[in-house]
């Protein structure tokens, strides 16, 4: 069933906005009786029936209410070294798919790309509007909150996660090591083209974190996010 996020969901009758009619309308084709899913991220399935409908809005009565069945038990954040071009488009992409809880683009010593406030203010919105898009697509129950652009260090400082993960293209431990299948959040810590620097391994581990691998082969930045959250949701009966 089609999926849409709201910021809020009333008792009874639902107005989307032009953007979100002119979709079911013209893209979907969706007519009066139909039904679709509505969401606004309090971990709730609102299944709703099209009262109306024309090219400018749509109108929707809600049937019912019930708890989300896609969200996995373990909420991972990411904090992903600042890449060059567009990879970061395809990281939120999939991660998001994929069930990462947020994403951090996060500035290390080795990131190429610095954009300025200004520029990464426009980006952000561009990589909420995918985040957003990605969640509608595969159904999940929340979208993930991507976060303003930070410094490793300011990461990790503010970092609360249960376990902590840095992925290192210097070798480290096994996941199935690490990861407890009953954990109910992760960090893991990707760095830029380039990788991370021996200092910021020893940040990490200096503020509880971890050192695992994702195997002898070197990945490329916008593979190793997606290769580690399918393992973590692997590891925790969460695929």
């Amino acid at each position: 069933m089609q999926k849409l996020f709201v910021d809020f969901i009333p008792e009874n009758r639902i107005v989307l906005d032009k953007e979100q009619s002119r979709h079911i309308a013209k893209s979907l084709r969706m007519r009066v009786g139909d039904m679709l899913t509505l969401a606004c991220g309090d971990g709730f399935d609102y299944g709703c029936m099209i009262d109306e409908i024309d090219a400018e809005s749509v109108i929707l009565t809600v049937c019912y209410k019930q708890a989300s069945n896609c969200e996995p038990s373990v909420k991972v954040s990411l904090y992903q070294g600042v890449p060059k071009g567009d990879k970061m488009e395809d990281i939120i992409q999939k991660c998001t798919e994929l069930g990462i809880y947020e994403i951090t683009p996060t500035l290390t010593h080795r990131s190429v790309s610095r954009p300025d406030e200004k520029s990464a203010k426009k980006k952000n919105a561009r990589y909420q509007k995918i985040a957003l898009e990605a969640a509608q697509q595969s159904g999940r129950g929340i979208v993930p909150a991507i976060n303003n652009m930070t410094s490793l260090e300011n990461a990790v400082k503010n970092d609360t996660a249960v376990l902590k993960i840095l992925f290192y293209e210097g070798g480290g431990e096994s996941l199935n090591t690490v990861i407890p299948s009953d954990v109910d959040s992760v960090s893991i810590y990707i760095g830029p083209e380039g990788g991370f620097e021996e200092s910021e391994v020893e940040l990490i581990k200096n503020n509880g974190g971890v050192v695992a691998s994702l195997g002898a082969r070197i990945l490329r930045t916008q593979t190793a996010p997606v290769a580690a959250l399918t393992a973590i949701m692997l590891l925790t009966d969460n695929m």
